[in-house]
């Protein structure tokens, strides 16, 4: 998949919980902004964490269509214009509790999509989308059925500098979609020894992707999270170090200045807060720009996802 004059999609990613996903999402996207770009906030998650961390828990009750009929019906792919809400820093596209059925839903599609490519497969695939509520087996006709979000987004974001994608705290084909539609991932982690099991599920899960579809995921980097002053979180950025040996990891310290921003509904940029944190932020919105190709503040780039 290319675009000759895309956004830039990173998403950021890592099925266990509790890793600060989001505050890492946000504060990147609000870097993003202190440099000057347009930046497109999606949530993926239907717990809707950064819906509501961005003040903005009446488009998460919002009545259909919603961000689920968006993905899960392919008549409703491109009113996604109409879900995007504006924030002081980014554009959003928020999660919805209809979202919660969207994990169901995409893997009905997905099965569709195997039934219909696999000859010797003896199953109705109009079967399969009886028991789902917007899949149709018409609408159906890739390999797989993991290129909705990709499919919604490539009809805004030309509006964009990013897109920033912060998917669900579990693996299945609500974050596959996140990630296909992406193709660039962002890795937050906890420097603790849980986190090891985690990060080997990411590159299992990564690999597993990429054999299903036709595309190479490429790792931005790793965000070290919350790190404290001991012995754990000294081995644990030594190995993270050893497993992404060839990318950046960046370390940010527990501050109380991020949860007060989180709880203000803004990035420590736009909350007034005085961190040090926000020059790590602003460094990881440095590597993405050069990365992606950025040089000025203009939107006069390429990029391709391939």
């Amino acid at each position: 998949m290319s675009t000759d004059m895309g956004s830039a999609r990173v998403c950021v990613t890592n099925a266990k919980g509790g890793t600060g996903k989001t505050t890492i999402a946000i504060n990147v996207a609000g870097a993003l902004n202190e440099r000057g770009r347009d930046v497109l906030f999606v949530d993926l998650d239907p717990q809707g964490n950064a819906t509501e961390g961005l003040g903005l828990l009446d488009a998460y009750d919002r009545d259909p269509p919603t961000f689920f009929d968006v993905l899960t019906d392919h008549r409703q792919r491109d009113r996604v214009e109409e879900l995007i809400v504006e924030h002081e820093e980014m554009d959003v596209l928020p999660s919805n509790i209809d979202l919660l059925q969207a994990e169901h839903e995409l893997t009905i599609a997905d099965l569709i999509a195997r039934v219909k490519h696999d000859p010797n497969a003896d199953i109705d695939p109009s079967a399969l989308a009886s028991l789902g509520i917007n899949v149709s087996p018409e609408a159906v006709t890739g390999p797989h059925a993991l290129d909705v979000l990709d499919e919604a987004l490539s009809g805004v974001e030309d509006a964009y500098d990013y897109v920033i994608i912060d998917s669900p705290p579990f693996y299945g084909k609500l974050t596959d979609t996140g990630i296909y539609a992406a193709q660039h991932i962002l890795v937050p982690a906890l420097t603790e020894a849980t986190s090891e099991r985690a990060i080997e599920l990411l590159i299992d899960q990564m690999a597993a992707l990429e054999g299903q579809t036709d595309i190479t995921v490429e790792t931005m980097g790793v965000v070290a999270n919350r790190v404290e002053k001991t012995n754990e979180d000294r081995m644990m950025l030594e190995w993270l170090n050893e497993v992404f040996d060839e990318f950046p990891l960046w370390e940010v310290r527990k501050r109380v200045a991020l949860q007060r921003a989180f709880k203000s509904g803004k990035s420590v940029f736009a909350a007034d807060e005085s961190v040090d944190m926000a020059d790590v932020f602003l460094d990881i919105a440095a590597e993405f720009d050069e990365r992606f190709g950025f040089e000025t503040a203009d939107r006069t780039h390429e990029v391709t996802h391939d």
